[in-house]
């Protein structure tokens, strides 16, 4: 007998940490709409047009995170082909033209009429399904090289290539590493990982090399200042916000980058938006946030009672906190610029409800594993 597709009872065993966990995202959730609210106060005539358009999107972020909490992980296991390929169907067709929306040379989006969804999105999903349950459906065949090796990484080809085609260099990226690291835990051996990483390294680079806007990037990145007025200067805008908001910042709605002179405010550099106005110590409180709720996650792993829920919640941990280090990295300088959201505090509704979405697969894992093996397999 196949097993419901809704959990019962799905807030009986929630534990403490799984409690602890929702108290930070809400945080951060709720630390990207006061900062969102500030930093449109001079880009448009209605200051809360942003903030509005977020709270909706907040409203299905919510109810998608609550379906991926009560829903059965090993009955949607079921599903993951199709919803593979689903997300596969969708990347391919976002690059046919009167189909994808272009915005910026980058062809990344599908306009539903009411909404529009940023595909590669939807591919991080079906990505992180169909490796959990390949990886443990083959979890015996992981030293061979066509099971364990090859086939795993021609998945990420297909999802990875199909991404930098939009192109999204830094999506594909965060991808390839996110997949990387469950091919690792799952027990690929490092024999075949290390030169495949090098040689995804070095065709990533030949592929920026060959995109003049990518390049112009990296060769700004290592010369900010000098780059300043130029391809650098949204870097350099933020920067001057960290160096303006200091200790303490200059408080809500005091901060001056946000009135045009810091390109993205409100999506890719609000980070440096919070360090303007709230100084280091909130944006030290913030980056503390992710990292709690990372190792938290770590720590439940254990529990896990299959490689494909491990996996499932581990890639979900992954895909949360490495966004966050990538756009942490980009807005304090740390590593070249590159457009990412930073999680559940950046403007942006597609990227909202998938962090909601990756937060009830984590909560989900945490209440079925607090739950003892046999009374888990009776209500399975």
């Amino acid at each position: 007998m196949s097993a419901p597709l809704v959990s019962r009872n799905p807030t009986r065993h929630l534990p403490t940490v799984g409690f602890f966990l929702c108290l930070i995202v809400v945080a951060l959730t709720f630390l990207g709409l006061v900062i969102l609210f500030s930093a449109s106060q001079s880009m448009h005539e209605d200051p809360t047009i942003l903030l509005r358009r977020q709270v909706v999107w907040l409203l299905f972020a919510c109810v998608a995170g609550v379906l991926a909490f009560v829903i059965n992980l090993e009955a949607l296991r079921e599903f993951a082909l199709v919803l593979a390929g689903g997300s596969v169907l969708l990347l391919i067709l976002v690059l046919i033209p009167g189909i994808g929306v272009e915005v910026n040379g980058a062809r990344r989006w599908m306009d539903f009429g009411f909404m529009r969804l940023q595909v590669s999105e939807v591919g991080k999903l079906g990505l992180l399904f169909l490796m959990a349950h390949y990886l443990a459906m083959h979890r015996r065949d992981l030293d061979h090289v066509l099971k364990g090796y090859l086939v795993p990484c021609g998945i990420l080809a297909v999802f990875c290539g199909l991404i930098i085609l939009e192109p999204d260099f830094g999506t594909a990226l965060l991808c390839g590493a996110v997949g990387g690291v469950m091919m690792f835990l799952a027990g690929t051996r490092l024999k075949f990982l290390i030169p495949t990483g090098i040689l995804a390294l070095i065709l990533f680079s030949i592929a920026v090399y060959y995109d003049p806007i990518r390049l112009q990037r990296i060769t700004s990145f290592l010369d900010v200042e000098g780059n300043r007025a130029d391809s650098a200067y949204q870097l350099w805008q933020g920067l001057l916000a960290f160096g303006a908001g200091g200790l303490q910042g200059v408080g809500l709605g005091g901060g001056r980058q946000q009135m045009s002179f810091l390109p993205e405010a409100h999506t890719d550099f609000i980070f440096a938006i919070v360090a303007e106005e709230l100084g280091f110590i909130f944006t030290g409180g913030v980056v503390l946030l992710y990292m709690t709720l990372f190792f938290i996650g770590v720590l439940q792993l254990r529990r896990a009672p299959n490689l494909y829920q491990y996996l499932l919640v581990m890639g979900a941990l992954l895909f949360i906190t490495f966004q966050a280090l990538i756009n942490i990295g980009v807005v304090t300088g740390s590593i070249p610029t590159k457009g990412m959201s930073l999680p559940f505090i950046s403007y942006g509704g597609s990227n909202l409800v998938l962090m909601f979405v990756l937060t009830g697969i984590i909560l989900n894992g945490f209440r079925s594993w607090e739950v003892p093996a046999l009374r888990r397999q009776r209500e399975l």
